[in-house]
């Protein structure tokens, strides 16, 4: 699909629309190719990055946040 720079502003629900359809965009100014609009690709599973985070630690999490937050004692 060609479109304008014009039919980029007024007319973008339509142009999501066909996106969503998996078609190619080509925007035009002033008659010359600018750009190319193409749909993303969505994944399959939602990957969560935090998951998983604390695998490879021997301390739960629970503890290590308790240690964190206990008072810190300054022996002079």
């Amino acid at each position: 699909m060609i479109v304008t720079a014009k039919d980029l502003r007024f007319n973008i629900s339509k142009l999501f629309h066909a996106l969503s359809k998996k078609e190619e965009i080509i925007i035009t100014y002033r008659g010359k190719a600018k750009a190319k609009l193409i749909g993303l690709e969505e994944p399959n599973e939602k990957e969560d990055v935090a998951f998983g985070i604390w695998s490879d630690r021997e301390e739960d999490v629970d503890t290590m946040v308790r240690h964190m937050r206990k008072g810190r004692n300054f022996d002079l």
